[in-house]
């Protein structure tokens, strides 16, 4: 299509029904709501949204969960309306029957973000470390990867 031309009704509305479906994905399993909270928090944990971090959690979010980019807007409406009602260490606790895989991808995940932007703020550490101490790790001695 040149880059003159509008988008199809039909593109429109498969971008609307993608939006749709990653947000039922998210809605639906409250392992992966919990994990894009602590993601989510993560980036606004030093005070700052920085662009390299939302970049990071994009690029975490189509690898790691098959979100489109496209869809990402949707995502984050969601987790923000339903980010008030739930705490960090509530989210952290609906991992703690996840296999040991799984939650050291979301410490690895969280490590991604707070490294994207090249600066590891205190508060950023305070989360990471409290979030390991939930999922059962210690970052001191957290194996290099």
């Amino acid at each position: 299509m040149p880059d003159n031309e509008k988008p199809s009704l039909f593109g429109h509305f498969k971008t609307m029904i993608e939006r749709d479906k990653s947000v039922r994905l998210v809605a639906n399993d409250p392992a992966l709501t919990a994990e894009l909270l602590l993601l989510f928090r993560m980036i606004l944990a030093d005070g700052q949204v920085r662009e390299k971090e939302l970049e990071m959690l994009e690029r975490i979010c189509s690898s790691a969960f098959g979100i489109k980019s496209d869809a990402i807007d949707g995502v984050y409406k969601y987790l923000q309306d339903i980010s008030y009602e739930t705490s960090a260490e509530q989210a952290a606790q609906m991992f703690g029957t996840l296999s040991d895989e799984r939650r050291q991808e979301l410490l690895d995940h969280m490590i991604s973000i707070a490294e994207a932007d090249e600066e590891l703020a205190a508060n950023e550490v305070k989360l990471l470390s409290r979030t390991a101490e939930k999922l059962g790790f210690d970052l001191k001695t957290r194996p290099a990867g």
